[in-house]
């Protein structure tokens, strides 16, 4: 019997976008799909963008292959259904290929069959939860971020549909969907895309007594993520998508990012020949080389994909960007700092430094000469010993804000005579072909014709192709106009651009099974905000529903837990409670904003290593709609 050889798998590259401008730009660094938001209900109220240039959008993406995702991963409230489903219909009439949603109303909307991926904001922890989410009529679905390989791999053999991790950008310290913290005491609601970032404010972290233990900290404040050397790990676990965080970063941030992980992923797959293949075609040809280390980050970990987990996950002393470690501090003497190294540095770079009392302090430097530094006025006073960073890379910023190169499919071209008096001409990209034909008499030219023809036929700076197999079947004697080569390269070019559009095919949606369960009674964990998200629960089994806080707080809710982790403050302090180091803290420990009025009980679940916060603050805020 014939062994039977499988496919190579499809990887795509997800990359953010804020705008137009920025999704191109990803495309043209070798993002395989794209996700923006729409007008609205994106879950980053500051990210919308118009249904135009959501159009301009899918028709610069599709002859690449590469798709667009429109975000619509925000709760739907009763009185804005309509409005939804009437969105939906124009996102699709513009060609986007999927949805990537959080409210379960959406598979019960009248809609066109448009693909719908299940958000971050779905907090799929298990096989159970991802096999339901495929069965409901998920196409593709995102994993927790802090799910590790064995448990990506679990839920990758339990679904047939892609799954997508999370690979780099910013961490939610709670599970993504399950945090409320923002929602009570601003009002302002992280399912609703208007998240206040309050795991990014100081705070103390205080006994049951007040007692306080260390003060003005930024114990919720996680690094973000970097699992750039982890690709090849998430592959063998079974993840398709990759997915960067940053629908809030400039286009500076996205192309460095996005050509750091495509250039990476290229590298696996040309290592695992029949076994991976990028889900888009094209070429990108990158004028800088991308860096993490050079656009904002806050320090990087790759969270809890290996084990043992890294001791630190926190930047507990600063939310800021502090970039790389550049060097130590020899000494100061007015406007010069002595280093102990300055690798890479340049005039202009913006540098920082843990002060004394540990707060994150910034400054530029003017001029660099090896390992000296000078700034304009006098220089910070700087303990000798301190680490120096580098957050701001003058030449990385100069570099990756530079117009990159359009991305292009490469095609054959093939010139041939037909006859006496015609000649035709035929473009190939990968399935599209175009062929047209141009009457030229056949004559004789005095001097050899080949060379001269290629230039012509080659020049296609003014489209997406760029020809890597050129066959030129003429004589060489064989004289044709250059006029007559232009036209006809022109003609044909447009041919197959035309015939590349046509060739794309957009999926539809998923079919739903009716073989699965959702939970007999569902909390406001839930996230259940309108009529039809309850009737999907109640045809599926549920008969105790609570609606999502941002319907409706209960007022007998004095206490609320507005956040569950796997991050743990008691680990990141060494105080662990399943080690002997877990009596350096008391067991019962709370914090308290250092800049407000919120006040948190932390619970320890040691048994499945998770931290609980509790919002025990008297007031809630009521949603600000």
């Amino acid at each position: 019997m014939d062994k039977i050889i499988a496919s190579p798998r499809l990887i795509e590259l997800l990359a953010p976008a804020r705008d137009l401008a920025t999704a191109i730009a990803a495309i043209d660094c070798g993002a395989d799909a794209v996700y923006i938001g729409g007008p609205d209900h994106g879950a980053r109220a500051s990210a919308s963008n118009s249904i135009d240039d959501i159009k301009k959008l899918v028709d610069y993406a599709h002859p690449f292959g590469v798709k667009i995702y429109v975000t619509l991963n925000t709760l739907v409230y009763e009185d804005e259904i309509e409005g939804v489903k009437e969105l939906v219909r124009e996102l699709y009439m513009a060609g986007v290929d999927a949805l990537i949603v959080q409210d379960m109303s959406l598979l019960k909307m009248d809609i066109p069959p448009i693909e719908l991926h299940a958000s971050t904001q779905c907090d799929t922890r298990t096989p159970d939860k991802a096999l339901r989410l495929q069965n409901a009529g998920f196409s593709q679905i995102v994993v927790a971020r802090e799910l590790n390989a064995a448990e990506i791999k679990s839920i990758a053999d339990s679904v047939d549909v892609p799954v997508e991790v999370f690979v780099h950008g910013a961490l939610c310290v709670s599970y993504s969907g399950d945090c409320r913290a923002s929602l009570l005491a601003t009002g302002r609601s992280a399912n609703r895309g208007e998240c206040a970032q309050m795991c990014r404010l100081p705070y103390d972290l205080i006994d049951s007594k007040g007692n306080v233990i260390a003060a003005d900290r930024h114990f919720l404040s996680l690094k973000d993520m970097n699992r750039l050397d982890n690709i090849e790990e998430l592959l063998r676990a079974g993840a398709s998508s990759f997915k960067i965080e940053g629908r809030l970063k400039d286009a500076g941030y996205v192309k460095n990012i996005t050509a750091l992980y495509s250039r990476r992923i290229d590298e696996i797959i040309a290592r695992c020949p029949g076994q991976y293949r990028r889900a888009s075609q094209g070429v990108t040809d990158i004028d800088f080389e991308p860096s993490a280390h050079s656009v904002f980050n806050r320090g990087f970990t790759n969270y809890f994909l290996s084990r043992p987990t890294p001791h630190s996950l926190a930047s507990l002393n600063t939310p800021k960007s502090t970039g790389r470690v550049i060097g130590r501090v020899k000494n100061v003497r007015k406007n010069c700092i002595t280093l102990d190294k300055a690798p890479g540095l340049d005039n202009g770079d913006g540098l920082g430094y843990f002060d004394r009392s540990g707060r994150f302090t910034g400054f530029r430097a003017n001029r660099v000469d090896g390992n000296l530094i000078f700034t304009r006025d006098k220089a910070p006073d700087i303990a000798p010993g301190t680490e120096i960073y580098c957050n701001s890379d003058r030449q990385a910023r100069i570099a990756s804000k530079r117009a990159t190169r359009q991305r292009r499919l490469e095609i054959s071209v093939k010139l041939i005579r037909i006859d006496n008096d015609r000649i035709s001409m035929t473009m190939i990209a990968g399935d599209a072909r175009a062929t047209v034909i141009a009457d030229t008499p056949r004559q004789t030219a005095r001097t050899p014709q080949h060379e001269n023809r290629l230039k012509i036929i080659e020049k296609l700076g003014d489209t997406i192709f760029t020809a890597t197999d050129t066959d030129d079947l003429l004589d060489d004697d064989d004289f044709v106009a250059a006029s007559v080569l232009t036209e006809l390269r022109r003609r044909c070019a447009a041919m197959l651009l035309t015939s590349v559009k046509a060739g794309y095919k957009r999926s539809t949606r998923r079919q739903a099974s009716t073989s699965f369960e959702t939970p007999s009674t569902v909390d406001f964990h839930e996230n259940i905000a309108n009529s039809l998200a309850r009737e999907f629960y109640t045809e599926h089994g549920s008969h105790s529903i609570e609606p999502a806080l941002e319907v409706s707080i209960p007022d007998n809710k004095k206490e609320i837990k507005v956040m569950e982790c796997r991050y743990c403050i008691r680990r990141e302090l060494g105080a662990c409670l399943k080690t002997p180091s877990g009596s350096r803290l008391p067991r019962d420990l709370m914090l308290r904003q250092s800049c407000g009025n919120r006040l948190y009980r932390l619970d320890f679940d040691c048994k499945r290593c998770l931290m609980s916060v509790t919002d025990v603050t008297a007031t809630h805020q009521r949603l600000k709609r």
